[in-house]
């Protein structure tokens, strides 16, 4: 394990996390996707692998510092992974935004009704 991988605290099941102090899996789900740009990162990267550079224009140029700490919670997570590419969902990344998906819809329709 790298230092810099020591340094980012990556959330695990059964460890405490924001809410949780027992570490629910669906806790330590919402403390990651909780982060900055984690969910952004996800939504980006769905079907269409890409490069640092190309990732960080896409999430609104979000500063490198950032994007290098969410890439590697995510990839120590198995959500992410490297490619020829550059970095591109897992399959446990993919199923986790098909899951995402019918939620974005719903906070559509229901940011009209607010």
């Amino acid at each position: 394990m790298s230092t810099d991988t020591k340094r980012i605290k990556i959330p695990r099941p059964g460890k405490p996390v924001r809410g949780s102090r027992t570490g629910q899996p669906i806790m330590v789900l919402f403390d990651l996707l909780g982060r900055r740009w984690a969910m952004g990162i996800i939504w980006n990267l769905h079907n269409t692998p890409c490069t640092f550079r190309a990732l960080q224009e896409r999430c609104d140029s979000i500063s490198p510092t950032v994007l290098n700490a969410r890439l590697k919670e995510l990839r120590a997570s198995n959500l992410v992974t490297t490619c020829d590419k550059g970095y591109c969902l897992t399959g446990e990344g993919e199923k986790l935004y098909t899951c995402l998906e019918p939620l974005g819809a719903w906070a559509k329709g229901w940011s009209k009704d607010l």
